[in-house]
């Protein structure tokens, strides 16, 4: 049995641009427990040796998981990362934007448990894999 989206598509990157201004990607797609971003890379994302920097890549992967969860339980702002681990798989091309494909493993009721693949758009390589944990605050109705 599948449930409806909480939020939508344009709910969620309204809500992006309202409480995380400095999120400059593009929510590509949201289905159920399931979210694509894509991430511009300039300049200021990049590292010696003209690679994408480490916490771009965390950055991007912690926002696909979050807009994964809102799309599920709805607008809880509060809902935090408490654990995030990633694994550096291949080199990210500088010249192309970074796509998260973010997938939710397990919902419990205080905990969510997601898996992103990190890639250069076009490519097939994965540059890096993320698990992570968010806490859920108790939502009131």
């Amino acid at each position: 049995m599948t449930s409806a989206l909480k939020m939508t598509h344009q709910a969620l990157a309204e809500f992006l641009h309202k409480e995380f201004p400095q999120y400059i990607g593009e929510v590509c797609e949201v289905a159920e427990n399931y979210s694509l971003l894509r991430q511009p890379i300039n300049e200021s994302h990049l590292r010696p040796g003209r690679t994408v920097s480490g916490p771009t890549l965390m950055a991007l992967a912690d926002v696909a998981l979050y807009v994964a969860i809102l799309s599920k339980i709805g607008p809880v702002a509060l809902t935090v990362t408490t654990d995030l681990t990633i694994h550096f798989l291949n080199k990210p091309r500088s010249d192309r934007a970074i796509m998260a494909k973010a997938s939710l493993l397990k919902q419990g009721k205080r905990l969510i448990i997601g898996e992103v693949e990190l890639y250069s758009e076009g490519e097939e390589d994965i540059v890096a894999h993320v698990v992570a944990t968010y806490s859920v605050p108790p939502i009131t109705v």
